[in-house]
């Protein structure tokens, strides 16, 4: 029995799949079959039940993969505690972020990271916010940058900045002539939102909502840059946040972005890592920094 085989057995437990498994483990399909016949052949039992059309596993393979999440987070600390008395700026972290942070905060900090701490990788990840809480309670993840509030306790937050909500209209719409605009001109507008798992969805709403607005059921966006496209062909209008509000407008920019006046609709962006972790130091520097950069 060796750690990768493990591994597999966790990705196999949680994927049910064996080509996702075998993808998320950098592996090909058969090396990661062939791996877990061998350790059922060593232990003895049978761990997964395959059969053409779905992978199911079995009570003693739930209970050894149970069992194995806590052998690899065991190891991922010892890992964490020889990295954190060598070097804690130096070596491998796994970050997550939500799809609406991502693309808009990493071109900032990024470059800043590089230059600070050149001996450090960041492995980056985007998942929606209850994926990536899970991957973070698991271990698969080290820190996560996503918007407040979570529902877990077991965390340390970290505030990193307020991102303030700034509506984006057509430019032939009556709004895109206001230079302010107060959420009592949301009344009765017909807003474009996010699928249903991004929490700025929901933020959107309680925004929307307090406003008199009312949700376009007839449509969906997978992502920002959807709603933003949806905008630009007159078709609605939405919220974003502050930093996919782009710095320089073009002069032929179909869209309109417009800030609110107080109370002026916001959320709080954070870095968060699972309590007791050996390589807080590096985490706390991470977020001083990214608090610097925005």
């Amino acid at each position: 029995m060796n750690l990768r085989e493990l591994e597999y057995l966790v990705a196999v437990d949680e994927e049910r799949h064996f080509n996702r498994a075998a993808q998320r483990c950098f592996v090909s399909q058969p090396t990661l079959s062939g791996q877990l016949k061998k350790l059922e052949d060593e232990l003895g039992v049978l761990l997964i039940e395959r059969n053409t059309r779905k992978v199911s596993m079995t009570d003693v393979g739930l209970a050894v993969a149970r069992q194995a999440r806590k052998i690899l987070m065991e190891v991922k600390s010892i890992n964490e505690i020889i990295q954190d008395f060598d070097d804690p700026m130096a070596g491998e972290i796994q970050l997550g972020l939500i799809p609406t942070v991502a693309p808009y905060l990493l071109p900032l900090i990024i470059p800043r990271i590089k230059k600070h701490f050149p001996d450090l990788t960041l492995w980056l990840h985007e998942y929606q916010t209850a994926v990536l809480l899970k991957k973070l309670r698991s271990a698969e993840l080290d820190i996560l940058i996503l918007a407040l509030p979570v529902e877990y306790s077991e965390f340390v937050e970290i505030n990193l900045y307020e991102e303030k909500f700034w509506l984006a209209v057509a430019q032939q719409q009556s709004l895109a002539q206001k230079k302010t605009v107060q959420l009592m001109d949301l009344n009765e507008q017909e807003m474009l939102l996010l699928e249903e798992g991004h929490c700025l969805r929901g933020q959107a709403l309680d925004v929307c909502f307090s406003a008199g607005a009312r949700e376009n059921d007839r449509f969906r966006a997978t992502s920002l840059e959807t709603l933003r496209h949806m905008v630009s062909e007159g078709l609605g209008m939405t919220l974003l946040p502050e930093l996919a509000v782009p710095k320089k407008r073009l002069t032929n920019d179909p869209i309109q972005y417009i800030p609110f006046s107080q109370p002026e609709p916001s959320r709080q962006i954070a870095l968060i890592y699972r309590q007791g972790s050996y390589r807080e130091q590096a985490y706390q520097q991470l977020a001083k920094l990214i608090k610097q950069c925005v």
